[in-house]
């Protein structure tokens, strides 16, 4: 075992006996047990650093695999370390471009703006003009942000991946994670990772993301300098503006906090309804409410893609989470890969019924109480949730809190309306399920006719 596996084993270790002890101790109820782990997890990813930081964020986002107490104390973890020094990062450039940034940039600051594990952002201003792929040009003199992948970060994220992998198979690991799949796990984080690596990836992503809402004047996207970007740097505008972690009420006297929640929310049912690509990881730090009144989008590492047919499914979920109807969730979940075994339908469908039945409807409707329910039943009846449908709860559930830090009134289902309607519409109209539910039709009507 390296010296980085049995400090990842000793520092892992050391902190669930912790919350063991305390639990013990203290005789807390299951509630509580599970939360004194998920704190301890959390300290322990936070020390660990490096990879740990980014597969923290990958569980925040997965309630559906971890749990509620797992996912929202890694959301709590800010992936923030020391910056490293400015001739690394002058390096960086200089390898990329044969250009040291002083030739490249009418100015670059040395003093980073962030930095994470895997970059670092510097501000800038551009020497010359560019013409993004979408958008109006970025004249001389635009400010810009320049992300640069840290050196040895690419070795170091893989390396802890790698050295994950060798503790994951141990019977105390295994023992801690029942009913996770690690290894599936690390493979999903591995690709998050190198993905996340070349920040072409997330400069292709942006420029889609702004061709989508081209004709939209109240959501921004920073454009993205493709002559300084490359797989280690990606130049992008510079976004000013209130991160939503940030608004106070006084910053929110001058804003029109009504019109952005329900634009915000109108935007997310937009990607997941019409365009079947969504920003998958909207917690309040990667949006910003601009001096204009816009919503600015920041950050696209985690991205949802959803088929015809599935973008079809989801609308009917959401039916059914507003006519009450267990059935049809049932049914539609099963169709975006929710697999119920017969033996468990009628209990499961008792439990959402009842479910559904303490969710606030109209005005006060909570999708979130709904979502997130429906996830903890299926994990409580171990019931396995595909990776993509427990990313849209969550991602859904999340939008629905974002909005009500804006205005606490919104009614998200109010805002979602059109779009599941225009979508069950069109469903109901394709020919594949015409030629699926004809046969069953045609012998309803004749067992009418001939009874």
């Amino acid at each position: 075992m390296s010296v980085r596996s049995r400090r990842i084993a000793t520092t892992l270790g050391r902190h669930l006996r912790r919350a063991s002890a305390r639990s013990v101790r203290a005789g807390l109820a299951k509630g509580a047990r599970l939360q004194a782990f998920a704190v301890e997890w959390r300290e322990a990813f936070d020390e660990l650093g490096g990879a740990f930081l980014k597969l923290g964020q990958l569980i925040s986002v997965r309630p559906d695999e971890f749990g509620d107490e797992l996912a929202s104390e890694m959301s709590r973890l800010r992936d923030e370390v020391a910056p490293a020094p400015y001739s690394d990062i002058a390096a960086v450039i200089e390898q990329t471009f044969a250009r040291p940034p002083s030739a490249l940039f009418d100015s670059f600051e040395e003093q980073p703006l962030a930095s994470a594990s895997v970059a670092q952002v510097h501000a800038a201003v551009l020497a010359e003009p560019c013409r993004p792929v979408w958008g109006a040009e970025l004249p001389a003199g635009s400010k810009v942000a320049v992300k640069v992948i840290r050196p040895g970060a690419a070795d170091a994220l893989l390396g802890d991946v790698a050295e994950a992998r060798s503790i994951a198979g141990g019977r105390a690991v295994r023992a801690l994670t029942r009913g996770i799949d690690l290894l599936a796990l690390l493979d999903e984080f591995e690709a998050s990772i190198r993905r996340e690596l070349d920040l072409r990836v997330e400069g292709r992503v942006a420029d889609r993301f702004a061709f989508d809402f081209r004709d939209d004047p109240m959501i921004a996207v920073p454009r993205i300098v493709w002559s300084r970007t490359s797989s280690r740097v990606l130049t992008m505008e510079r976004m000013y503006g209130w991160r939503l972690s940030e608004l106070d009420d006084a910053e929110l006297a001058g804003i029109d906090a009504h019109g952005l929640a329900v634009h915000g929310a109108t935007a997310f049912m937009r990607q997941v309804m019409v365009h079947g690509r969504y920003h998958a990881d909207l917690h309040p730090s990667n949006l910003f409410v601009t001096p204009d009144s816009r919503i600015a989008y920041l950050d696209f590492g985690i991205v949802g893609h959803l088929t015809d047919t599935q973008r079809g499914d989801i609308a009917q979920v959401l039916a059914a989470f507003v006519y009450r109807d267990a059935d049809r969730a049932l049914r539609y979940s099963a169709r975006l890969g929710v697999r119920v075994p017969s033996r468990k339908v009628p209990v499961l469908r008792r439990e959402l019924g009842e479910l559904l039945d303490v969710t606030p409807a109209g005005p006060n409707g909570d999708f979130r109480h709904f979502g997130l329910g429906f996830l903890r039943l299926l994990r409580r009846h171990s019931i396995a949730v595909p990776p993509g449908y427990g990313l849209l709860v969550k991602s859904l559930a999340t939008v629905e809190g974002v909005a009500r830090r804006l205005y606490p009134d919104i009614d998200i289902m109010e805002t979602a309306r059109p779009f599941v309607t225009r979508m069950i519409g069109t469903s109901i109209g394709s020919w594949d399920l015409l030629k699926e539910r004809l046969p069953l039709a045609w012998r309803a009507a004749m067992r009418e006719l001939t009874a």
